[in-house]
């Protein structure tokens, strides 16, 4: 074989090779009657306390229509987001959160010095000026997470088999985030998780459907 050949060869088995050893977990989230979830955090740590790498890529949370957008994030320990402004008006924004305390006084556009979470927990987001502006920003050790989307399902991606820790949470859950074990088999396709969460009554601001801006 030319040694060109040979290359291109080596290299689609190194492709194939790394493609059969990554694998995923697909997770569907339902509440207690049943319905689909979304913007549920889903994260997945590996049991033994394994490392994990540091992805630390950045996020960016706007200020739109008196809005946070999205209304839930969820980041690595570590990362940094940014929080433009859009609107036509100032916006005052906060956390008094322990995982993350920070003030951002009046501004508008892009000029607010961008955030690192350092502290892995929950954060709620608010704006002194606009009380139902509110936004959620889940922190998290692991680099393998992810979040529902209108079905209550996700995919995490986790770089190889063996046994993880599955952590589920939603802003408006019940008492604390949801974990339960998922054995990751190698060369079977995803994994699947179900869960299950109780959810707290509605309580209706900004970013709840039929809630009136201020």
């Amino acid at each position: 074989m030319k040694p060109l050949l040979r290359l291109i060869s080596l290299a689609g088995m190194s492709l194939a090779s790394a493609a059969a050893a990554a694998t995923a977990i697909a997770v569907r989230v339902i509440d207690s009657s049943g319905k689909p979830l979304a913007d549920v955090v889903v994260a997945a740590e590996p049991d033994g306390g394994a490392a994990v790498p540091k992805t630390l890529e950045a996020a960016e949370i706007e200020q739109r229509g008196l809005r946070f957008l999205p209304l839930v994030s969820v980041i690595q320990t570590g990362s940094r987001v940014s929080f433009p402004n859009y609107d036509k008006v100032k916006h005052h924004i906060y956390s008094f959160s322990p995982a993350k305390k920070f003030d951002q006084k009046l501004y508008s556009g892009v000029a607010a010095t961008p955030q690192v979470f350092d502290k892995a927990g929950i954060v709620v987001l608010g704006c002194n000026i606009h009380d139902r502006m509110l936004a959620y920003i889940q922190v998290v050790d692991t680099p393998f997470f992810a979040k529902t989307d209108a079905a209550g399902v996700a995919r995490i991606d986790v770089p190889a088999a063996g046994k993880y820790t599955l952590s589920s949470w939603h802003f408006n859950m019940a008492g604390a985030a949801v974990e339960q074990a998922v054995a990751v088999k190698a060369d079977e396709g995803a994994t699947t998780a179900s869960v299950r969460l109780t959810m707290k009554p509605p309580a209706p601001h900004a970013d709840s459907p039929g809630a009136s801006a201020p």
